[in-house]
């Protein structure tokens, strides 16, 4: 089974109906049928609550993150062994700290990145990424 793994970009590219919504779209209709999984990190997760909570305030916050939950996107802890290793992405590729809990989820998962962020350019050619239009 395919495994993607979203960063901040993609889930707001969908909550914001951005160009790359119908492409995130396609991901997320893909996993409800069982045809791949989604996998996000609890720190990407917040940064999207943090981008909705600083432009439409608390209670807009609250009901879009309450409105993503029965979205097929497993969202994962970032344990003391994900933090370490995100710090070693984080250091290796001169990424965000942030933008390398999505990294190593994908390291940790042989997975394929999801993101419109051209930071993640830094990880090279031979890592996979669906790159979405902003």
């Amino acid at each position: 089974m395919k495994t993607y793994v979203f960063d901040a970009s993609a889930l707001l590219a969908f909550l914001e109906d951005k160009p790359a919504a119908q492409r995130v779209d396609e991901l997320l209709t893909d996993a409800t049928r069982g045809r791949s999984q989604i996998l996000m990190s609890a720190v990407n997760y917040g940064e999207v609550y943090g981008k909705i909570f600083r432009d439409y305030g608390a209670d807009q916050a609250r009901v879009t993150i309450s409105g993503v939950s029965p979205l097929p996107i497993a969202v994962l802890d970032a344990t003391a062994a994900r933090a370490l290793l995100a710090a070693e992405v984080k250091v290796k590729y001169k990424l965000y700290y942030a933008d390398s809990f999505a990294a190593a989820l994908c390291f940790e998962n042989k997975a394929t990145l999801v993101t419109s962020d051209s930071d993640f350019r830094r990880l090279g050619h031979g890592f996979p990424v669906i790159w979405l239009k902003p």
